[in-house]
């Protein structure tokens, strides 16, 4: 005898309505309905989760990557928005490290390739040379410390 597949009604939920899809797939995997739960598109968007979460990482840090080389290299322009740009994305990185320690590592691994980003990005902004700004990155505790400013 083989598994039933998912009902088509929940498939096609999926494409219709999406947070119907959810309600229905929840309420299905609490009551323990697992044959009739919509395998291929939960698996989907589970990796999409995870991916939803790095990219939320990268972009963070490169907010926190910019204003830190602004604020390094524009002191005549520094001002308490840069500041507050900094803690704001600063707080969201820490608030994904409490709810996905495993994301710290991610966030180290790709902080060389953030700086490189924010390099590019600071140097559009403030009109300065990209070799203004350096090619050594802030290190991964002075990006995440609330009391760092570069001098």
């Amino acid at each position: 005898m083989t598994a039933p597949q998912p009902t088509v009604f929940t498939s096609h939920l999926y494409e219709q309505d999406f947070y119907l899809w959810i309600e229905t797939t929840a309420k299905q995997l609490k009551e323990g309905r697992f044959s009739e739960v919509d395998l291929e598109n939960l698996i989907e968007e589970i990796e999409c989760m995870g991916r939803s979460e790095k990219k939320a990482i990268k972009s963070n840090l490169i907010v926190v990557l910019i204003h830190l080389l602004k604020y390094k290299y524009q002191p005549e322009k520094r001002s308490n928005s840069w500041k507050g740009s900094i803690r704001e994305h600063r707080r969201r990185l820490k608030e994904a490290f409490v709810d996905s320690p495993s994301l710290k590592l991610y966030f180290q691994e790709v902080l060389p390739q953030c700086y490189q980003d924010a390099r590019k990005q600071a140097s559009d902004e403030t009109g300065l040379s990209l070799d203004t700004f350096g090619v050594d990155p802030f290190t991964a505790d002075e990006c995440l410390d609330e009391e760092f400013l570069p001098d």
